[in-house]
């Protein structure tokens, strides 16, 4: 049985504090750590692909294989965390990803450096798992919203790094591992950053499992199905799916679009796309300062139609407005996510980990499934196949947020808030 939860004794780190400073910049190193190494070999699987004879679609692998893992390691993560601490698996679990990373430079064929990517995903998936669950145990629920937008910031530098450092170092030197490497220690100074500053939970209550394994129980079992039967944790669930899946069929094939006359953009110029990340890490600071004032359920439905309007500027013919768009998109899109999975822990006062791994395993699946299928609306319809495929799939997530959340009559703090 559970020990009893006497998590709501504690009132959670206040902003302004120290140790909640500590947090929000830890969390966001944690972020930087995790998603510069899942996206490390997006920007250079041409030279990858050349120097291991391989073709486009098996290189490719290298960053499926990442996703996967974390999708399927996002639940057990979460076990884990509610038998050991919610900071010490975090740390095994940036730990264990960076040993990994280094492994799959030790080889040199495409297959064992799949498998190794595929282990380092299962390693990685302990963040994602767990850390909005830590902020919404020990921040001041008041300050919950912010965090979380934070810790994205975080996440968004990361991914953007992932892309923008190892380009250019293998373009330098020659070396796609060097390029890599060089993620990889920006990836354990992250990593450092972290463990020098996080605080020890004060606000969780671990669970005294009967099993002698870190495998989920009947109990973690029977919390992960009270979350997908919550119409309000299910609809962000679905909504992290649909966002995720938008944004990744837009940065998929947008380059496809630019490469092609009359733009024939080089594939340097077109790297440079990424760098609409910061506009993201922006919104999503923003974004929970937003929802303080404006209420959850606003910021979220603004940010996703914020997508929906920059899917449809890409329409256009300039280069200019499309690259305007691709900035809209971004922007909401940030802004979105960090609404959408820190409102996932606030719902979910018990089980939060399984709540927020439920969450990620939607957000990649999206990625995984929306990503590939907008490859064939490509294939017939060209680039307004993708972009109409991502305006629908936004618009369907708004009318599912609008109908299941806009009479929800609670707030962060737990309290009475027509705002929501």
């Amino acid at each position: 049985m559970p020990s009893p939860d006497l998590s709501t004794q504690w009132a959670g780190h206040q902003p302004g504090s120290r140790s909640y400073q500590r947090i929000l910049i830890g969390l966001f190193f944690a972020g930087v750590a995790t998603f510069a190494q899942l996206y490390s070999f997006q920007a250079i699987l041409p030279e990858v692909s050349s120097a291991l004879g391989t073709d486009a679609a098996s290189t490719a692998l290298t960053v499926s294989a990442v996703t996967l893992g974390i999708s399927a390691a996002v639940i057990p993560w979460s076990s884990i965390a509610d038998r050991i601490g919610r900071v010490p698996a975090m740390v095994i679990s940036i730990s264990a990803a960076t040993v990994l990373g280094l492994a799959a430079l030790s080889v040199d064929s495409l297959w064992p450096i799949v498998a190794f990517r595929l282990l380092e995903g299962c390693a990685l998936g302990g963040v994602p798992a767990i850390a909005i669950a830590y902020l919404n145990e020990e921040v001041a629920p008041k300050a919950a919203a912010k965090a979380s937008a934070i810790y994205v910031a975080g996440t968004s530098i990361g991914g953007l790094s992932g892309r923008i450092v190892s380009g250019p170092v293998t373009e330098l030197t020659g070396s796609w591992k060097l390029g890599v490497l060089s993620v990889l220690v920006l990836c354990t100074v992250s990593a450092i950053i972290f463990v020098s500053l996080i605080p020890r939970s004060r606000g969780f209550v671990p669970y005294r499992l009967r099993s002698t394994t870190m495998l989920p129980d009947a109990r973690l079992l029977a919390q992960l199905r009270r979350h997908l039967r919550n119409p309000a944790t299910l609809v962000l669930f679905f909504t992290g799916f649909l966002l995720m899946g938008s944004f990744v069929a837009v940065y998929n094939y947008l380059g496809f679009r630019l490469t092609e006359p009359p733009y024939s953009l080089p594939q340097t110029v077109i790297s440079l796309l990424f760098l609409a990340y910061l506009l993201g890490t922006l919104s999503s600071s923003l974004a929970g300062s937003f929802a303080d004032r404006f209420g959850r359920l606003r910021v979220l439905l603004s940010s996703t139609l914020l997508m929906v309007l920059g899917a449809l500027i890409t329409l256009c013919a300039s280069l200019w407005l499309i690259l305007l768009g691709l900035l809209v998109f971004t922007a909401g899109f940030f802004a979105a996510h960090a609404i959408a999975s820190g409102w996932v822990g606030a719902i979910a006062t018990k089980g939060r980990a399984q709540a927020g791994s439920l969450y990620n395993l939607f957000y990649y699946g999206g990625s995984s499934l929306l990503g590939w299928v907008a490859g064939f609306a490509l294939h017939r319809y060209g680039w307004p196949g993708v972009a109409l495929l991502a305006t629908v799939a936004l618009l369907l997530c708004a009318a599912a947020v609008w109908f299941v959340l806009r009479d929800r009559p609670v707030d962060i703090s737990g309290r009475s808030d027509a705002r929501q």
